[in-house]
């Protein structure tokens, strides 16, 4: 399919996803939104793929809405305000849903909605020139839909200082507020990816989908109550096709047919 404010590339079993509106700093717009839930359904049903890279083209990795966007729903009603952010928070779900590892490579920027983006990704790694902000209480607005996944990786006391203040804040900081796995110079960064590429293709693509299943599911549960969950989930594993196909190539001392 072609895409209009999103690029696509699949090399070998890796593919990258490229924010392409460099002339708006890719800020997120409807169209974008829609095209993103499109492009991640797609390649999370894929056979073929097995990492999924998010970039941004130009330079930055996303600037946030996009203000023509913006402007154009400051007058929307109730409801028609409930039905865009349904589908933004939509495109983050699908995101955070994705079977297939998702790696959110970060440069430049990343305000407001560029945020929950990266951290609906399994991975997310930036630039050490990059500049984060969750301004939205500057404009009067909340960060609503991206603040679950935030949350996620910061914590509720780290994303109340963030949040609340709307600051800028540095790359070393996001790191620091867990926001971002690390913080790397260009040359490390690129470098980092491709390590973080393959140590992600010795894992069984069936059992990765699998263990993100569970880590999402006991994300969300007391420990007694996960117990049912996690006992169906290793007894499905082991008893499948690609947990007897690995147990066997370990016994075997040879690599597993994924790989």
């Amino acid at each position: 399919m072609t895409y209009t404010t999103i690029e696509t590339e699949q090399h070998y079993r890796i593919a990258t996803v490229w924010l392409n509106r460099p002339e708006v700093r890719n800020a997120l717009n409807n169209m974008m939104i829609e095209e993103l839930i499109h492009v991640f359904e797609t390649l999370g049903a894929d056979n073929a793929v097995r990492v999924i890279t998010l970039r941004g083209r130009g330079k930055v990795f996303c600037a946030g809405a996009d203000l023509k966007w913006m402007k154009a729903t400051a007058t929307s009603g109730y409801e028609e305000s409930l039905e865009e952010n349904r589908q933004l928070a939509r495109c983050f779900q699908t995101v955070y849903n994705t079977p297939k590892p998702t790696i959110a490579v970060v440069h430049g920027a990343a305000m407001g909605g560029a945020n929950g983006l990266l951290a609906a990704c399994d991975f997310a790694y930036a630039g050490d020139d990059t500049l984060f902000a969750f301004s939205e209480v500057r404009l009067g607005l909340v960060p609503a839909t991206i603040a679950p996944y935030i949350l996620k990786r910061t914590g509720e006391a780290t994303a109340k200082e963030l949040m609340l203040t709307g600051r800028q804040f540095h790359a070393k900081e996001a790191a620091q507020a867990g926001l971002i796995n690390q913080v790397l110079q260009e040359m490390e960064l690129e470098s980092k990816v491709a390590e973080l590429v393959q140590e992600l293709l010795q894992g069984g693509p069936n059992s990765i989908a699998a263990c993100k299943r569970l880590l999402h599911h006991l994300s969300e549960k007391e420990p007694e109550t996960a117990i049912p969950y996690t006992v169906e989930a290793i007894a499905r594993a082991r008893s499948s096709t690609e947990g007897q196909e690995g147990m066997q190539a370990f016994f075997e001392k040879r690599k597993p047919n994924w790989i």
